[in-house]
């Protein structure tokens, strides 16, 4: 499955991670900058989803295309590192202004970057 080519459709996203105590939590992101095949990076607060990740480097993405059917995607991610200055962090936070709506690229803090460690279709 090319990623690149799915996530240059619309659809909904949604990042799952849990805390080292084992409690799991799900949220709405949008799709992934892709860096390559194996590498894709996503904005992100000091919320949760990123406390999660501080502590347990491992994350389940789902994506949903808007398309008709079930296409999409399930991925295993493995959290490689995050940034928290440069040029794709000010790209993000430009595209959440946008995206999202004034202010919103302010609380976009770091950028995640995730290694694929398994890719699996929706159903």
């Amino acid at each position: 499955m090319n990623l690149a080519e799915l996530f240059a459709n619309p659809g909904l996203g949604v990042i799952s991670t849990s805390s080292s105590d084992g409690r799991v939590n799900s949220a709405v992101y949008a799709r992934p900058h892709v860096i390559d095949e194996t590498t894709l990076v996503w904005g992100m607060t000091d919320k949760r989803t990123y406390q999660n990740l501080t502590r347990n480097r491992h994350a389940a993405f789902l994506f949903k295309t808007n398309q008709p059917g079930f296409n999409g995607v399930r991925l295993a991610l493995e959290l490689i590192r995050t940034e928290e200055k440069g040029e794709l962090l000010a790209t993000i936070k430009e595209n959440a202004e946008e995206i999202v709506g004034p202010g919103a690229g302010a609380s976009v803090t770091h950028a995640a970057w995730f290694k694929v460690v398994e890719v699996r279709s929706l159903i």
